[in-house]
């Protein structure tokens, strides 16, 4: 049972980044040249603070809100949230809904 929570413990917080994972200085490049960014905590963290411009969708509703709000699916989307875990997750559903260029901010707000 250690040697499981010890890899999960692990695959969570010294996960690495992948392809689609963007830091801080490329979110920036991104947004100006009209990338949208989509940030998918909940209203109360978003009204704590958010990164200027972002819209909220947050994760339990992304499946019922993103189409309505987000149409053009060949538009460049960053996800973040405060970690990277939950938007890594928005990722995905995000992909699996035929958005094609989703990016996710590596770690998170915190991280920054």
């Amino acid at each position: 049972m250690f040697n499981k929570l010890m890899y999960i413990f692990e695959k969570r917080y010294n996960r690495s980044m992948e392809k689609y994972d963007i830091s801080m200085e490329q979110l920036n490049n991104m947004v100006s040249e009209g990338a949208i960014l989509l940030d998918i905590r909940s209203p109360q963290e978003y009204e704590e603070g958010h990164l200027e411009g972002s819209i909220l969708i947050p994760e339990y509703e992304l499946m019922a809100k993103v189409g309505k709000i987000i149409t053009d699916k060949e538009k460049t989307i960053i996800v973040y949230c405060n970690t990277g875990t939950r938007s890594k997750k928005a990722q995905k559903i995000l992909n699996k809904l035929g958005y094609e260029k989703v990016y996710n901010l590596y770690q998170g707000l915190d991280n920054y």
